[in-house]
This record gives C-alpha cells, structure tokens and sequence, in this order.
C-alpha cells in the first residue's frame, strides 16, 4: 500500500541519516564504539526508536564514505602509518601468534585510533612477563567475545607504542582455530597476520587506497 511504501522509506531516510551522523562522529571525535557512535547519532536527531538504528555494516560504510570525502590524504597516511607500527609491533610479539584486527586492518582508523593485535598463548601470563622484562608499562583490562553462542573474556593489555596506543587482546591457543565475534549476533571478527598486513602495507603505497581483509583469520 502506498502509506506502507511511504512509512518504509522514511524508516530508510532515517536509518541513513543516524548512519551518516554516527560515522561523523566517528571520525571527527574518535569514537571507534559502534553502538555508542550509534546512540550518540541517535539522540542528536530527537532520540529515535531502536528499530529505526541502522547495523554496524550500514555505519562503517558511511563511515568510509565519510573518509572518502573530508579526510582522503590525511586518513590514507594515518592508515599506512598504524599498519607499518602494528607490523613493528607483530615482529616483536611474533613469539605469542599475533594478528591484526580492528579499524587498522579495516581501514576505518582515523586520528584517534588505536591499534589492536589479537595475541594466541597458553599462557597469558607470559605475555605479561615479556613486557615487564622489556621495561613497558601497561594497563590490565577484560574484552568479551563469543564463539558461536559461548561467551568467553580476554585480558586486554594497553600500552603506548610510538605514540600509539596499542592494545594486546590475549587469546587461549585454541581460539586461533576458531571463528571469534563480538557479539552473539555479531560479524566476525577479521584478523590478519604479519605477512597479511605486509601486503596490504603494499597496497597503500601502490594504490593509495585501503585494502580491506574479511573473514575470521
């Protein structure tokens, strides 16, 4: 019915509007929280019902078309430049598995981004040791993840790296055969190793574009 049809595309009009506006904030305020960017967009535009918020996916491609269109260059040399400090940082760590993940491997990073590397081990603490041993400092935190319907938790280790934050999510060995998310329902999560990243490094240089890797590993 015409009312329908009409009711339909204003839902579409608005689930644009609050994708766009989140990706906004997003790259100008360094929110890398796709809920939180999407609540925030939300209340900006009169606090709209949930059905009406658009997916992750229909944010970070605003997002990049939002890149795309205010901060091309700019953007292009911060993605190159985390993506060569991730792969200094993956040499170091090569002992504990390390792989790449997050808005560097996707290329959504932007001024405020950090660099997160998933870490594999049987022993987290170990990890722990290595930075002692080498003199860093970190801050100790917990991230969820899911594997199908399973909840599990992950130490999270912080620290300044080159003047980058970078955050070290610490995996059980068994998780690198699996497919992670971060959520039940979520998409999951991409990851590249060393070799990977190198090659999407070469791309940058190449194309000067982002290149993008799907999938769990």
């Amino acid at each position: 019915m015409p009312r329908d049809r009409e009711n339909r595309r204003k839902q579409q009009n608005t689930r644009l509007n609050i994708a766009a506006t989140a990706a906004r904030i997003m790259a100008e305020d360094g929110i890398e929280d796709f809920s939180l960017a999407k609540r925030k967009a939300a209340r900006q535009l009169g606090g709209l019902s949930s059905y009406m918020l658009p997916d992750n996916a229909e944010i970070e491609e605003a997002l990049r078309t939002y890149q795309s269109l205010y901060q091309g260059d700019e953007q292009r040399e911060r993605i190159a430049y985390l993506r060569r400090c991730a792969i200094d940082a993956m040499q170091t760590l090569t002992a504990f598995r390390p792989y790449l993940c997050g808005s560097v491997l996707s290329g959504t990073a932007g001024r405020y981004s950090d660099i997160d590397l998933q870490l594999f081990t049987e022993d987290s603490k170990s990890v722990e040791l290595y930075l002692l041993n080498r003199n860093f400092q970190y801050e100790v935190g917990l991230v969820s993840y899911f594997v199908g319907d399973r909840e599990g938790s992950a130490t999270m280790l912080t620290l300044d790296w080159q003047d980058v934050t970078l955050n070290l999510i610490v995996h059980p060995a068994v998780n690198e055969r699996v497919t992670l998310k971060s959520g039940i329902a979520g998409r999951p999560i991409a990851r590249a190793g060393i070799a990977a990243v190198r090659l999407l490094l070469t791309g940058d240089a190449q194309s000067g574009e982002a290149v993008h890797i799907t999938g769990s590993k």
